[in-house]
C-alpha cells in the first residue's frame, strides 16, 4: 500500500484524486494539505505542509506556485519523493526542483495524462518516418474559454518531442496571418482554439501527399491528470534522489 500525502487537497484536482484513491486498494491519503479546510476530508488535513507530521512514501502536489517553495524543502528533509503537478513555477523555481532532485526523487511533466505521455513516444517514431519523406507537422490544441496561456504546454511538449527526433532542426510558426509565403518544410505550425468547456483536446497531423495521419487525444475529464498523478505516485515510492517524468512510469 502506498501512502500519499495529497498537497492542495481541497482543490478541484486534489478533491478528484482523493476520490480516485477511495476507489484504489494500491494507495491511500493519509494526510492531506491546505490553507482551508472544511472538514469534508476522511483523512488529517494541515494548513501548511511544515506542519504535517504523518509519515507518507510520496506526495502529489496540485496546488499553487508559491506553495512550491515549502514542499521542496519538506520534501528534501523528510527524504520523501514528490509528484509535482502545480504549473507556473518561476525560472528560480524550477532551478530549486533540479537541485532538490539530487536529494530526493521529483517527477515532473508538462501533463500528467498517461495518454499524452504515451503519445509523446509514438510521435517520436513516427516523426522519424514521415519526416523525411516530405510530410509536413502541424499541431492543433482546443481548451476552455478560461485558459489562460497559448499554446498549452502539452502543445510545446508535443512539438518538442517530433523536434528532439528530428535532430532539433525544425522551428515553431504561431501565427501565419502577417506573412504571406509558402510553407517552410522545416517548421512545425501551432494552432490554439480557446471555447467553451473544452477540458484539452490536442491533434498532431502529419501532412504528406495524397495522405494524412493523425495522432488524436481527447481529454473528457480532469481525471485524466488525476489518475496519471496516481500512477505517477505508485511508481515514485521508494526510488533514488533523481528528476524523473511520466516516460518513467509508462516504461515502467
Amino acid at each position: 500500500m502506498t501512502r500519499v500525502i495529497m498537497h492542495g487537497c481541497n482543490g478541484k484536482m486534489g478533491q478528484t484524486i482523493s476520490g480516485l484513491i477511495a476507489a484504489d486498494e494500491e494507495i491511500e491519503i493519509v494526510a492531506g494539505v491546505d490553507a482551508y479546510d472544511e472538514g469534508k476530508n476522511p483523512y488529517p488535513v494541515f494548513s501548511s505542509i511544515a506542519k504535517c507530521d504523518v509519515a507518507a512514501d510520496a506526495i502529489i502536489d496540485f496546488s499553487a506556485a508559491p506553495a512550491v517553495d515549502d514542499l521542496i524543502t519538506y520534501s528534501v528533509d523528510r527524504q520523501i519523493p514528490c509528484v509535482l503537478c502545480t504549473t507556473g513555477l518561476s525560472e528560480e523555481q524550477l532551478v530549486r526542483v533540479q537541485e532538490a532532485s539530487k536529494k530526493v526523487a521529483i517527477l515532473k511533466s508538462a501533463n500528467m495524462s498517461l495518454g499524452i505521455n504515451m503519445l509523446l513516444k509514438l510521435l517520436k517514431e513516427a516523426a522519424g518516418i514521415l519526416a523525411p519523406a516530405g510530410f509536413d507537422i502541424e499541431i492543433v490544441e482546443k481548451h476552455h474559454n478560461l485558459k489562460l496561456d497559448a499554446p498549452s504546454g502539452t502543445a510545446i511538449a508535443l512539438a518538442d518531442s517530433i523536434n528532439e527526433e528530428l535532430g532539433h532542426d525544425y522551428h515553431y510558426v504561431y501565427d501565419r496571418s502577417q506573412v504571406r509565403e509558402k510553407r517552410d518544410g522545416k517548421e512545425i505550425g501551432i494552432s490554439a482554439v480557446r471555447g467553451g468547456t473544452i477540458v484539452g483536446d490536442h491533434d498532431v497531423i502529419f501532412a504528406g501527399a495524397d495522405e494524412v495521419v493523425t495522432f488524436s487525444h481527447r481529454a473528457y475529464s480532469k481525471a485524466v491528470f488525476g489518475k496519471g498523478a496516481i500512477q505517477a505516485a505508485k511508481f515514485l515510492a521508494g526510488k533514488p534522489a533523481g528528476m524523473y517524468d511520466m516516460s518513467n512510469v509508462i516504461d515502467g
